[in-house]
């Protein structure tokens, strides 16, 4: 799901339409032809960008940039403007150019000014101009801050009933924190407002289509611009695609449900390796020896002279996060070994395994933690209605703190800002189809936890796109990550070449660790891998799908 601000989310020990009549997408309007300029809007879509390197220095100086002006309120667009910075990085073969590809890293709340570079080596670099973009509110662009709150109290992973009552006294502090810095931009941030922003870049580039690449939050992005613009948008790839049917808190708590997920098939594979681990001959042991680690640092936390306190709240985050990464499993085992054994008093806390064990564990807590606080995503996640009864909440967070607590857990059932919104939104929630583009890719990871995989199938059903799922793996964001997939989604977008309309690709590979049964008669240890290894890979990979999606 970097770009994370430090809001309740990332306090946590254990962590992350009705549409202007002059656009045309108001209920029972028809949407916006792209060969059409929407009343009141020909200053802006007439535009000539000025075009200057986006740095001095640096990859950046390898891009072009220029600020657009576009309005703040498309239902008023002569009153307040603001700025949307984009970037071009020019097709590298000139004679088979076939247009400009918009990109988008997801979020909400992801800058996009730099994505080009991450695909300058792909074949899509040759035939197009790929355009990055801060939206709204984001980075270059003209920024949404929200004002940083005090922690009221530590969020722990399992709380108790009487502690709901901290975690909805954040959401409130949150909420009224980010109102108080917010201005009267906040509720012109949203999806429908950033898709005509594309639609704005399109005509300022003088082209009559464009063609996108979304990730995560971007594929929900791009669904609302062929929804909105249909007749402006060419070939399209929605990569670790958000569930139409889940905007927004829905969303949110399939995100613990797809780390349960992943937890659940990783202790199979470790209980299938207890001459290995230690941990438990089945999956059903091994929650019960991890469950029971818990609930001891509970009471009783590995401390360590560097890095701090390890507690089960910690515990429980790194599990749920690593637990997607396939090739991470041998670590994460051996990382649950060590840690109970330095739990139990087998293994002094000073020691080399549970040094990198706990190092691991200051890394994810580290997802959650950023010095800047942008408060796009708490603004966009916030532009469909939220529950106000509190007891929804409670129940829901008694099921997940049993059942879900892993990664984020706990928290994506809890009160968000949302919860207590205090702005209104310009626009309802767009009404997703695909009616006058072509067909396109949705991607999705089988393990997915950031975009949990069920909306992958919800998103291209919708759309009657076709679908590519990449089995036993949790990686979010596949394009350049997995060859299959890479492969299929460049032979669209260069060639228009559509695979069939389900494929299914091979993830990343398990540990090439045997089970028990399969290693008798020979040793089945592996030598000692660094656990931080697929933390730190997650971490400097993270630009794709920032944010929480």
């Amino acid at each position: 799901m970097t770009g994370t601000s430090r809001t309740r989310r990332s306090r946590l020990a254990y962590a992350g339409v009705s549409v202007m009549a002059a656009v045309g997408v108001m209920t029972g309007v028809a949407p916006v032809a792209s060969a059409a300029v929407p009343p009141g809007l020909q200053e802006f879509y007439g535009q000539k960008p000025t075009w200057k390197p986006c740095a001095d220095e640096g990859p950046l100086a390898e891009l072009q940039c220029a600020t657009l002006t576009v309005p703040m309120n498309y239902r008023k667009p002569g009153d307040e403007r603001i700025a949307v910075t984009i970037s071009k990085l020019p097709a590298k073969d000139p004679a088979k150019r076939r247009g400009v590809l918009l990109l988008n890293p997801g979020g909400p709340g992801g800058e996009g000014v730099d994505l080009p570079l991450a695909f300058a080596d792909r074949p899509i670099a040759q035939v197009y101009d790929m355009i990055g973009f801060d939206p709204r509110g984001v980075g270059r662009s003209t920024p949404l801050e929200c004002e940083n709150t005090p922690s009221i109290a530590s969020l722990p992973s399992r709380p108790t009933d009487e502690q709901f009552a901290v975690f909805t006294a954040q959401a409130r502090s949150d909420e009224a924190a980010c109102e108080r810095a917010a201005g009267g931009l906040r509720p012109y941030i949203n999806t429908p407002n950033t898709a005509r922003d594309m639609d704005v870049i399109r005509g300022v580039l003088g082209e009559k289509k464009i063609n996108y690449l979304g990730f995560s939050y971007g594929t929900y992005l791009g669904a609302v611009f062929g929804s909105l613009f249909p007749a402006s948008l060419d070939r399209n790839v929605l990569d670790s695609a958000v569930s139409p049917d889940w905007i927004w808190r829905e969303q949110f708590k399939q995100q613990a449900v797809a780390m349960r997920q992943n937890t659940e098939a990783m202790f199979k594979w470790i209980g299938e390796r207890n001459s290995v681990y230690g941990l438990g001959t089945s999956q059903a042991e091994v929650f019960a020896t991890t469950e029971a680690l818990a609930a001891k640092l509970a009471t009783k936390p590995i401390e360590d002279p560097l890095y701090g306190t390890v507690d089960r709240s910690a515990y429980d985050l790194i599990v749920g996060f690593i637990s997607r990464f396939r090739p991470a499993w041998d670590e994460q085992g051996r990382m649950i070994k060590a840690f109970k054994a330095a739990s139990d008093g087998t293994l002094a806390t000073e020691s080399a395994e549970v040094r990198d064990a706990v190092k691991a564990a200051k890394l994810v807590k580290e997802l959650g933690i950023a010095n800047t606080f942008n408060g796009v995503f708490q603004t966009v996640t916030c532009e469909a209605d939220w529950p106000q009864d509190l007891q929804i909440y409670y129940s829901d967070m008694r099921l997940f703190r049993e059942k879900n607590p892993y990664g984020f857990g706990v928290l994506r059932a809890a009160p968000t800002e949302c919860t207590f919104r205090s702005f209104k939104p310009a626009d309802r929630v767009t009404d997703l189809k695909r009616s006058g583009y072509q067909t396109g890719l949705v991607i999705q990871a089988e393990g997915d936890a950031n975009t949990q995989y069920d909306g992958g199938p919800a998103m291209a059903t919708r759309l009657k796109d076709q679908l590519v799922s990449v089995a036993d793996d949790g990686t979010h964001g596949l394009y350049t990550r997995n060859a299959c997939a890479s492969t299929i989604i460049d032979n669209y977008l260069v060639n228009g070449v559509l695979p069939g309309s389900r494929v299914t690709c091979p993830g990343d590979p398990r540990p090439d660790i045997p089970a028990d049964e399969q290693a008798a008669g020979r040793s089945a240890r592996a030598p000692q891998a660094d656990v931080t290894d697929s933390v730190q890979r997650f971490i400097s990979e993270k630009r794709l799908g920032k944010g929480v999606f």
